[in-house]
């Protein structure tokens, strides 16, 4: 049975106080849905508010070729979110947080965020995946044990650093690499802007827009390594169960 994802992207389309616009980055959710998609899972799209997801308007390059087979394949989809008040999460084996920086107002604290999250971690003992600022999605989130999810955990996210060279680190309500810090994550980086991808357990972060490809990557292959310990179990427990074995 193939496995299903739920791609969870901002709704946020204000750049704070500057008058510009935000949403979420467009090949930070392109690169991981087309790899993904090619490996037969299933994928949905869900936002706060429901409905059209707005784009960061800075990563809108039509000239990527994988940039423009989401924009055709997905629009659908992607112009007709699900409101994560409507989201069952006990279907899903994986959900990912694509960054742009929306997330950092509408996605970080979010209570219905996390009780999809702990949902989809615990009950389903599935993997959670973000990228760049998609892991502001993680920001204060606590597991039922009352730690936070990303105690312990090795992250990879927008940096501190790369929010200061792209001079918006006094514009986004905090810096996200820290705040991950504070609740006991260690963060791994890559130099500013160059792939970075941390796999921790059923945790799978990236950095920015170059580890895209990188995350989608090892979300494909944590999720088919999970299928296959399934089918061996099964397989097993049907051995279990044959008489005169």
């Amino acid at each position: 049975m193939a496995k299903n994802i739920l791609f969870i992207l901002t709704s946020h389309h204000k750049l704070g106080e500057t008058g510009k616009s935000t949403g979420y980055h467009l090949f930070e959710a392109a690169a991981p849905w087309s790899i993904l998609s090619d490996a037969g899972f299933n994928i949905d799209f869900a936002s706060p508010a429901g409905e059209h997801a707005p784009i960061e308007q800075s990563s809108m390059d039509r000239d990527d070729e994988i940039n423009r087979r989401f924009l055709h394949e997905a629009k659908k989809d992607i112009d007709n979110t699900i409101k994560l008040d409507h989201v069952d999460a006990s279907k899903y084996d994986a959900v990912f947080f694509p960054g742009g920086h929306g997330p950092m107002w509408d996605l970080a604290e979010n209570d219905k965020v996390h009780e999809i999250v702990r949902t989809v971690y615990e009950r389903n003992n599935g993997i959670v995946a973000a990228i760049c600022h998609g892991p502001a999605a993680l920001v204060g989130l606590k597991l039922s044990d009352g730690s936070y999810l990303v105690k312990g955990k090795r992250i990879a996210c927008f940096s501190d650093l790369e929010e200061m060279v792209v001079g918006r680190d006094k514009v986004v309500p905090f810096l996200l690499a820290s705040r991950l810090r504070e609740q006991g994550a260690t963060h791994e980086m890559a130099d500013d802007f160059g792939q970075s991808v941390c796999v921790d357990g059923r945790l799978i972060t990236g950095q920015n827009p170059a580890s895209a490809v990188k995350l989608g990557e090892e979300l494909r292959d944590t999720l088919k390594q999970a299928d296959s310990r399934t089918r061996r179990r099964e397989a097993a427990d049907r051995n279990e169960q044959r008489p005169g074995l």
